[in-house]
């Protein structure tokens, strides 16, 4: 496993995007664990034409795929609620924008066609050395939008998740362990890009088209 690691952590660091940033539109979203990103996204799928990456479902979907050389270890991290290593979790994204990329490439509207598209990307970066390693390898993000609300609305919405959801991260254990790898590695995150004016910030209970910056940059945006 190592030597696989080194020859990912060798590929992303040629410091060179893989795709355009002014052509793919990429937007962190980032909110602690039951903060509802995924709902809020599929809200902006709608309105805005984004195709939703959850960093979190394609590290699931690859611990069980057949023949994954990172499924063990995307497992064990997960199981432990730790972060799996940044090399892993870039390049599931960087592949899963390049096959929506190719999937749309004759899409005429929203942002898409001809090398264009529009991305957000949920849950990610959840520590440093991935939001430096995206933005310089793969593409520069334009802001986070960062979704706030209380520790214990995040903890009763994810075990009322956990009695359908089948995920081995819906317990308490993993939730809590969760809540606090979130505030130790992925706050610094929110605080690095808030220093550079790239946060959008949703209160609890505001619905996130209603954020007037968002649609103010979108619209700035190539479409």
């Amino acid at each position: 496993m190592p030597a696989i690691l080194d020859k990912l952590k060798e590929a992303l660091h040629l410091k060179r995007e893989v795709f355009d940033h002014d052509k793919v539109l990429v937007i962190f979203v980032l909110g602690g664990p039951g903060a509802g990103k995924g709902t809020q996204c599929a809200k902006l799928v709608q309105e805005f034409g984004f195709s939703h990456l959850s960093a979190g479902d394609l590290l699931r979907a690859e611990q069980h795929r057949e023949g994954s050389q990172y499924g063990d270890l995307i497992r064990q991290n997960i199981k432990e609620g730790k972060i799996v290593p940044s090399e892993v979790t870039v390049k599931l994204l960087q592949n899963a924008i390049a096959a929506e990329l190719e999937k749309h490439k004759d899409k005429t509207e929203h942002g898409w066609g001809e090398g264009k598209g529009r991305f957000l990307v949920d849950g990610f970066p959840r520590q440093m050395d991935q939001a430096h390693i995206f933005d310089e390898t793969v593409c520069q993000s334009k802001f986070v939008l960062f979704y706030t609300t209380t520790e214990e609305v995040m903890l009763e919405r994810l075990l009322e998740r956990g009695k359908t959801s089948g995920r081995e991260d819906d317990n308490v254990e993993s939730i809590k362990k969760r809540f606090k790898t979130f505030v130790e590695t992925s706050m610094p995150v929110v605080d690095y890009y808030r220093q550079h004016d790239k946060v959008v910030e949703v209160l609890k209970g505001v619905q996130i088209t209603e954020v007037i910056h968002l649609p103010s940059t979108l619209k700035e945006f190539p479409m």
